[in-house]
């Protein structure tokens, strides 16, 4: 569907020239309560149906615990909180990725679609692997002092 041309902008505003007609995309979220409802159906389908990003969950969580339980500093804990979450929304993609490239093909083999389920799955483990740096980083040195203080 072509753009259609708008009246032309008043000067000094930031009046669209061009606006699009998208019909029927009201049925899709009709606002943005029902948006949500829609992302929270992927994200518990994820967990669901995925055991890596159930697995992805725990040791996140795991992760921000300990940090509370540490009393690491606040922007630790959002930096543990972001590579954490990074791990989780590129899961969600792999799993979207996935999918839709399952469809493509219809479940046969195709060179392709094995790169880029392949190249999906990685980034994800780039992520989980720089997220386990990071929680090394920030965890283990109170961790270890909290071991020593102990004996």
């Amino acid at each position: 569907m072509s753009p259609k041309l708008s009246s032309p902008p008043n000067p000094g505003t930031l009046e669209p020239i061009f606006s699009q007609e998208r019909k029927l995309s009201w049925k899709v979220a009709s606002n943005l309560f029902v948006s949500f409802k829609y992302a929270w159906a992927g994200i518990s389908y994820a967990f669901k149906t995925q055991r890596n990003f159930r697995i992805h969950v725990c040791v996140g969580a795991l992760a921000i615990g300990l940090s509370v339980f540490l009393r690491l500093e606040s922007i630790e804990i959002a930096v543990i909180g972001i590579t954490s979450g990074l791990v989780l929304a590129l899961e969600l993609v792999n799993t979207a990725l996935e999918s839709l490239v399952d469809l493509t093909v219809k479940q046969t083999y195709h060179e392709l679609a094995k790169i880029a389920k392949d190249c999906a799955a990685g980034a994800v483990l780039v992520s989980a692997l720089v997220a386990v740096l990071v929680a090394a980083t920030l965890l283990l040195p109170p961790l270890f002092t909290l071991i020593l203080s102990v004996n």
